[in-house]
């Protein structure tokens, strides 16, 4: 079904059965297949390619040669329906590359609102992306990779597959991640190590200087002491009983499952 108000080029092909809601642009020579779902608003630029059970919210800006819901790589895939799913205000640069889920991963790619993809970004299957999140040129995503909100992930960096980075984390350019990142962290390197907390992108969102303190002492527990995680978990909690910055670690420390970052 194509709302009237949709802007559909000669040249793009749109199968019978998509869903396209109203004031939708499709542009030159865009492939949108059949099992595809698009939202109000959403723009696609040119030589675009949506395939797969894919929904797209509203609001999105997609841009010239994005591939959305194409099969994945993971070898284990023999043609089951799985899904991408992407929510609302969204932009996503040219050449970047979001690849359905798999059957043993969950089924879905997900990624959520107001999230920036710049070029050549790759998101691979299953993925779970929040929101407010970067990845900047040439990020890799391997498969089953979390990403909480307000994630930056640097140019050219590399994040190993069921990695979780936690909320408002900073990696930097040219970082190789291979175990999961506490909230708040910055961290750089091949492999990521921390280096402090993301201090400034804090005050950017609003972050007070109690809060931002409470946040610093959380990160010492963890980086600057001889306890374990195990030793520290009860101090952390009891932090988090009066401070709601604090549960953000809480919550890291119950999905994570390779280790953090050293």
């Amino acid at each position: 079904m194509i709302h009237p108000s949709a802007k559909i080029h000669p040249t793009a092909i749109v199968e019978e059965g998509a869903v396209i809601a109203e004031n939708v642009v499709i542009g030159p020579f865009c492939i949108v297949e059949k099992t595809v779902e698009i939202g109000a608003n959403t723009v696609l630029n040119s030589h675009i390619v949506v395939k797969g059970k894919t929904k797209i919210g509203e609001n999105n800006h997609i841009f010239q040669f994005a591939t959305i819901g194409e099969i994945n790589q993971d070898l284990k895939y023999a043609g089951e329906v799985t899904e991408t799913v992407i929510g609302n205000n969204n932009r996503i640069r040219e050449h970047v590359t979001i690849h359905r889920g798999t059957v043993q991963g969950g089924g879905i790619t997900k990624i959520g609102d107001n999230n920036l993809f710049m070029v050549n970004a790759h998101i691979a299957h299953d993925c779970q992306i929040k929101n407010n999140c970067i990845l900047a040129n040439n990020a890799t995503l391997a498969g089953h990779v979390q990403l909480d909100d307000f994630v930056i992930v640097g140019g050219m960096s590399a994040i190993h597959q069921f990695v979780i980075v936690g909320a408002h984390v900073m990696l930097g350019g040219g970082s190789m991640v291979s175990q999961d990142v506490p909230p708040y962290v910055m961290a750089q390197g091949n492999h990521a190590r921390p280096f402090g907390i993301n201090i400034e992108g804090l005050k950017r969102r609003g972050f007070d200087k109690p809060t931002l303190h409470v946040i610093r002492s959380v990160y010492k527990l963890i980086y600057r002491s001889d306890k374990t995680l195990e030793e520290i978990m009860p101090e952390i909690e009891q932090i988090a009983a009066t401070e709601s910055s604090i549960s953000f670690f809480i919550d890291f420390f119950k999905r994570s499952t390779r280790g953090i970052i050293r």
